[in-house]
């Protein structure tokens, strides 16, 4: 065991907590990891009621929390309103002004996170008194900012004192990285694509063993899947997935790309959903570190493992 404030805050065992990715972080796995002794989030995405009764069916008794993307929430506040019904372990925002809907969970009771990716939010954050602000670096897969987590985390801990609880995020999918977060400042991780190439994650076995077929040095941060998805993404935020053949036509034709917006959208939703070669596969920096498919269980036992072992030894590396 490693003891955090995070793990205090939550009293769960683990500092390790799941990204909550949209159409990834269902129930179950949300529930594998919380029933492992981390903290689960399902991931509210986009946004679709029904999916979120679902996913909490999916995860029964065992508690999780739900993570939104902020700006898009923020135009359904009414799905707000029906998870904090449920009373989740957690409600996390990231992506745009959350003080809307941390107000509404902090008058609920329930705890709230918030994913930052610059100083400015970390302040912001930590000014709307949230529980948790997790720090994410351009490492990670999925939508996030500009700023490499090794200097942006430290900082943050800075800003924000000595009692903020903080996770790492980004490039992070063993026990090296939990323990280098621990360093640096944190007071735990939240996993992505680590947790992508387990077995509880939604999505198709092909899928998952592209993820485990690539490494970091095949994906880009790139605004090429919202434009052909039709996603008004804020600008400042691009997404780090798996390079392909439209990554490699467009990628740097982005005005060419909305020029021909129209037959480009149609061409991505003509596609298969597991082809790869046209369809977007969020993935982080970290694949490099991902070699197998495993249970979630597995994966948040053999991080924090690693970890505990590396920081019980690492007075032995000083002369």
């Amino acid at each position: 065991m490693i003891a955090t404030r995070f793990t205090e805050r939550f009293k769960v065992p683990h500092p390790v907590m799941l990204a909550p990715m949209g159409n990834v972080s269902g129930g179950h796995l949300a529930a594998a990891v919380s029933n492992a002794g981390g903290l689960g989030l399902i991931g509210g995405g986009y946004g679709d009621a029904a999916w979120l009764e679902q996913a909490f069916d999916d995860a029964g008794d065992t508690p999780v929390g739900v993570g939104f993307i902020t700006w898009s929430v923020l135009r359904r506040m009414d799905l707000v309103d029906l998870v904090l019904a449920h009373r989740p372990s957690a409600l996390m925002v990231s992506f745009g002004d959350g003080e809307p809907i941390v107000a509404a969970a902090k008058e609920a009771g329930v705890p709230t996170i918030w994913q930052i990716q610059r100083l400015a939010q970390a302040r912001q954050a930590h000014a709307a008194g949230v529980d948790v602000i997790v720090v994410q670096g351009q490492e990670a897969g999925g939508h996030g900012g500009d700023r490499g987590l090794t200097s942006l985390l430290p900082a943050v801990r800075d800003v924000t004192g000595p009692e903020q609880i903080i996770l790492a995020a980004g490039g992070i999918a063993d026990g090296r990285g939990l323990a280098a977060a621990l360093m640096l400042g944190a007071d735990g991780v939240m996993l992505g694509t680590r947790f992508l190439a387990s077995s509880e994650a939604q999505g198709s076995v092909t899928a998952k063993e592209r993820l485990v077929a690539t490494g970091g040095d095949q994906t880009l941060r790139t605004r090429v899947f919202d434009v052909v998805r039709d996603l008004d993404w804020p600008a400042s935020f691009t997404g780090r997935a798996i390079a392909n053949t439209l990554t490699e036509q467009w990628h740097d034709d982005l005005d060419g790309l909305n020029r021909d917006k129209a037959a480009q959208c149609a061409r991505y939703q003509a596609s298969a959903e597991d082809d790869f070669s046209t369809r977007v596969l969020f993935a982080g920096e970290a694949l490099d570190l991902i070699d197998t498919i495993e249970p979630a269980a597995d994966i948040v036992h053999d991080v924090v493992r690693h970890a505990s072992t590396l920081l019980r030894d690492g007075p032995r590396r000083l002369l």
